[in-house]
Formats: structure tokens, C-alpha cells, sequence
């Protein structure tokens, strides 16, 4: 019997084993562990000396447990071959197998085993991006690639292999498709596709920019593209999904768009939308409850930063940093402008507090894509990590105070006011590298999140935490009524103190990737938790009390109990 034909059997029960040992005292600092996880993916962006915009912005990395087995997997996105020049019939090259996108099956050893061939994900195309999802809702989940040019929606076939179902299900798109992410935004309990597009931009339109002299030359500003719409797809729940993005209101309102996340800013059960947009006002798309979407980043007080002026944004997070029961918004920026931090101030608007949480002076020198908030050592507070690099990889040239390769970023969260404490998380903490997206989640379901960087035109960093003796619970939710993965999902957790937690179950966000689907509490010193609410996307309410800590446990949908998940045996 597999994880999930345990689960199925017992969902409907109470199950509490004997309580897990707390995790060693020890520092808590990440490892790389790269090298030891046998992970021989590299990123190759293919340079020209074009400079063609793309080379500078792939690729995303998702983790997922596509086998069912209880343990995450790790997908890569490539980029493809590019003559130098393109000519105006040329496509890119994604035949020879150093350009394939990857699947890394965990071996719960601490190793990983390629096995992308098997799985049928090699990819076509220059990629980008990746979102997950269980859009029909079968119990594994799917994947969405995103392209320059077709994207690609991968079906889990349940059997260790994918099928790529893009034509059929009509969101193959087009254009420079960049960032992604599954949301059940009609709440109809099944999982919808927003995507956003970054530029009016193809190898033909490519200009040179920068100066003349060996190595000058620049990838050029976003400001000289015009903006394009993005994307929503409705899915109609027989393996097709319908363009509406007219309908809802998506393409009336074109960006420069990057990352993608969901929440719900006013708190009224439907999933609201946020885009960081590159040199061009951030957006947030309202959600009207009746399959339309309202753009509201200027009037809500987040389309700018304090002075009034666009930034590059790139990667981003929409949750609640500092548990008021009100989700905030980070998008991260390049060197000199400072990343921004959006407060929500109880659903009517949102304060610019890079300032006065010290996000600011800390932000001003780097440059971030993918970032996440995250509780990094189960205190009970939500920490920040941004993966860095400058977009420009000759930027010392022109400006030698900055840097292309950059450490990680880990900020603690104290109480309120972030705290930079790279210089003891972790020797990784100190080497520069070319970040681009990043996942978290719990890779050895330790009860403490790891973290995976892809980087650009080279191999990733995989981070595993260390932790310590702080307690921590895992949630995970399976619909009934609503869709399967629980995405829209509201869970709030009291502490035996009265502390208060608060998440919003979602794959989406950082920069072109997707994280565990899995909803993690830090509980510090306490080793049981009060109160387990959880509000579904169809409006059920289920509470659950006195709940011992450090373990995962299943939330189905209706369901008297609560499920602890075991881990698989190694």
C-alpha cells in the first residue's frame, strides 16, 4: 500500500502516533548539499553575443511529489540552443539533451535520480518558468512550462510518466510567457491557469544596446518593449480550458510581467492576484467573485514604490509576514532600488514598509528573483530569503560598486523588523552565484524547509536546513468540494500561548517556480497547538483542537479527523 492509498483508507480518522522526537539542538545554519545529491543538472542559457533578453532571465525549479510517494521531487527548466545571430527562420534547439528540462526523483537518501526520459518532460523551446497543480484533480499533480514561444501542460499520468496534453487542452499561448501559477479563481473546485507575459519581444526585434567597445554590450532595458497582456485560462473540468482572459478583465490591463503569486488581500474567500512587474507599475488583480478581475495596484497603494516610481520587479510573495490575519506583498527589484514590502493595512490598502522593517537600507546594493517568506528555524515568525544576482552579467563594467553574482539573501524576522543573518546561515551563504528561481519546501520531512536555487547558465544550490529543537507542524489539505490540492485554502493556527498564525495554501510564487503545496507552522518551544482552522475554498470551516506538534498531518475535506502522514520508509 502506497502514501496514498494509506491515506485513503484511514482519511476519515483520527490517527496520532507516538510523538517524534524533537530535532537535535543544533546551530541552525543550511548545508549545500549540492554534490552529494547527485543532481548533475546544469542550467544553459546559451550566451550570444546578441545579448537576446531571454539568456538573462531563465530558468525556474519546482518541487513536487509527482510519484505519490510522501517525498518532494525536483524539476528543472532549461533553456535551449541559439545561433548567433538568430536568423529570421530560426527557432531554438532544445534537441541535444544539455538544453532538456529535468525531473530529479528522491531517492529519501539524500540523492536524487534523473529520470526526466521515463517521465517524458524533456521539454521543447526556450523555457522559462514552471507552475504545478492538480488541475483534474486525480491526486498527482501536473505540470505547466512556460516558453518563449508554445508553453507545454504536462498531464501526471500516474504511473511515473507525463503526457503532453497542451493542444488539447487549448493553453499552448504564445509569445514570451514567463510566469505562471494554478488558482481556482471561480471557485468551482477546479484548478484555473494564470500566466503572465513579459515584452513585445522576439529575435527579430532584438536591438543593440550598451555601448561599442568589447564588452559593453547590454541586455536592453524593458523600457524599449511595449507591454503585453497576460493570460487566464478557465478550466471547464473535461481536460480543456477556455480563454477568458477578456471576459475577466486580465487583458485590458497588459504588463511587464515576472513572478505571480495568489492570496486573498481582503480576506472576502476569493483568491486575489499580484504580478511584479519589470520597470512598469506592480499589479494586483481584484477579484470580483463574478469571474471578473479588477486592477487595482494604483488605488490600493502598491503599483510604486515610496517615491512614486516603477522598479524591476522580478520575484514575489504574497502572505501574511507578520500574522495580523492581513497577506502582505514582497517584490524584490534591482541593485539601487530597494526591495519593496507592501503591509496590508486590514484589506482597504497597503503601506510601502521597506523603510521602517529595515528591508530597505539592507536591499539597496542587491538585486533578487526568487524570495519566499518562510519560518527558516520554527520560531513562529515568518523569515525572508531572496535569491540574488544583477540581470546584467557584465554590470562591474559600467557600475564596479555592484555585483552579477550574489550570496543569498536570509533575513530573520524579529518581530517585525527583518535582520540580515547571511553571514551565519551557511557558507553559501558567502559564495556568489547567478540565482533565478527558488523552491522551498521539506525535502527530507525533517519539519524544517530546504531551499533550491536554479541558476542561470550554470548548476543549482540545493540548501538543507539544519534545524534545531524548535517544534514545527506540516498541513496538508485534500479537497473534496474544492479542488484536490486545497489551493485558496485559508489555515489559521493558535499556539497554547494564544499565538496566531496564518497561511493561504498555494504553489505559486518566488520567480518562474512552484514550492510544496504543504503548509508549514514554526511552534518554537511549544510542542502542541491549540487550534487548527481551516477555511476551504468552498466555505467549509473545520476546526481541530489540541493537536500535538512535529509531524505532518492530512486535512480532508469534511472529514472528522486528521490524518498523520508518516514518512515512507528508507
Amino acid at each position: 500500500m502506497d502514501r496514498r492509498d494509506f491515506l485513503r483508507a484511514v482519511s476519515g480518522s483520527l490517527a496520532y502516533p507516538v510523538l517524534a522526537a524533537a530535532a537535535a539542538a543544533t546551530p541552525t545554519v543550511f548545508r549545500d548539499v549540492t554534490a552529494q545529491s547527485r543532481i548533475g543538472f546544469v542550467h544553459r542559457s546559451s550566451r550570444t553575443s546578441q545579448k537576446y533578453l531571454p539568456e538573462s532571465m531563465s530558468g525556474g525549479v519546482a518541487m513536487l511529489d509527482y510519484d505519490g510517494d510522501g517525498w518532494l521531487d525536483l524539476f528543472f527548466v532549461n533553456g535551449a540552443a541559439l545561433r548567433d545571430p538568430m536568423r529570421p527562420t530560426d527557432v531554438p534547439d532544445k534537441s541535444d539533451p544539455a538544453f532538456w528540462n529535468r525531473l530529479y526523483r528522491n531517492n529519501r537518501d539524500g540523492t536524487f535520480t534523473d529520470v526526466t526520459e521515463k517521465a517524458g518532460l524533456q521539454g521543447h523551446s526556450y523555457g522559462m518558468g514552471v507552475a504545478v497543480g492538480d488541475y483534474d484533480n486525480d491526486g498527482f499533480p501536473d505540470l505547466y512550462v512556460t516558453n518563449l514561444g508554445s508553453n507545454i501542460l504536462y498531464h501526471n499520468n500516474r504511473d511515473g510518466t507525463f503526457s503532453d496534453v497542451t493542444q488539447t487542452a487549448g493553453v499552448a499561448l504564445g509569445g514570451w510567457s514567463v510566469g505562471a501559477c494554478f488558482v481556482d479563481f471561480d471557485r468551482d473546485g477546479r484548478l484555473d491557469l494564470m500566466v503572465t507575459r513579459y515584452l513585445d519581444w522576439d529575435f527579430s526585434k532584438n536591438v543593440p544596446c550598451g555601448d561599442s567597445r568589447p564588452g559593453y554590450r547590454a541586455y536592453c532595458h524593458p523600457d524599449l518593449f511595449a507591454p503585453v497582456s497576460h493570460a487566464l485560462f478557465r478550466n471547464n473540468g473535461d481536460g480543456t480550458f477556455t480563454d477568458v482572459s477578456k471576459a475577466a478583465g486580465i487583458a485590458a490591463h497588459p504588463g511587464k510581467g515576472l513572478g505571480v503569486a495568489i492570496n486573498d488581500f481582503n480576506q472576502n474567500g476569493w483568491p486575489d492576484i499580484v504580478v511584479a512587474n519589470d520597470s512598469f507599475p506592480q499589479q494586483l488583480f481584484r477579484n470580483n467573485g463574478d469571474g471578473t478581475f479588477t486592477e487595482s495596484g494604483f488605488d490600493l497603494g502598491m503599483a510604486y514604490d515610496a517615491d512614486g516610481k516603477t522598479f524591476a520587479g522580478m520575484g514575489v510573495d504574497f502572505a501574511d509576514y507578520d500574522d495580523d490575519g492581513w497577506p502582505d506583498i514582497f517584490i524584490n527589484a534591482l541593485a539601487r532600488q530597494r526591495y519593496a514590502l507592501f503591509r496590508n493595512q486590514g484589506g482597504k490598502a497597503f503601506d510601502y514598509a521597506s523603510g521602517s522593517t529595515g528591508l530597505g537600507a539592507i536591499s539597496l546594493t542587491h538585486s533578487g528573483w526568487g524570495a519566499r517568506f518562510f519560518d527558516y528555524d520554527n520560531d513562529g515568525h515568518k523569515d525572508l530569503f531572496v535569491a540574488q544576482g544583477h540581470v546584467m552579467d557584465n554590470i562591474e563594467m559600467t557600475q564596479p560598486w555592484l555585483r552579477y553574482k550574489e550570496p543569498p539573501l536570509l533575513l530573520r524576522n524579529l518581530q517585525g523588523r527583518f535582520t540580515d543573518v547571511s553571514s551565519t546561515a551557511g557558507e553559501a551563504f558567502q559564495r556568489p552565484i547567478a540565482a533565478r528561481g527558488a523552491a522551498f519546501g521539506d525535502l527530507n520531512n525533517d519539519g524544517f524547509i530546504d531551499v533550491v536555487i536554479s541558476c542561470n547558465d550554470g548548476p543549482p544550490l540545493l540548501l538543507m536546513n539544519r534545524g534545531n529543537s524548535h517544534h514545527w507542524l506540516a498541513v496538508e489539505l485534500s479537497g473534496v468540494k474544492s479542488n484536490r490540492d486545497g489551493i485558496g485554502g485559508r489555515i489559521q493556527l493558535v499556539s497554547p500561548a494564544g499565538k496566531r498564525q496564518f497561511a493561504y495554501v498555494s504553489t505559486a510564487g518566488s520567480y518562474l517556480s512552484a514550492s510544496d503545496k504543504r503548509v508549514h507552522f514554526g511552534l518554537g518551544a511549544e510542542n502542541s497547538v491549540r487550534l487548527l482552522e481551516v477555511i476551504w475554498p468552498s466555505g467549509l470551516v473545520q476546526r481541530f483542537e489540541n493537536l500535538p506538534a512535529d509531524r505532518a498531518v492530512l486535512v480532508k475535506e469534511g472529514a472528522t479527523g486528521l490524518v498523520h502522514v508518516e514518512k515512507a520508509e528508507q
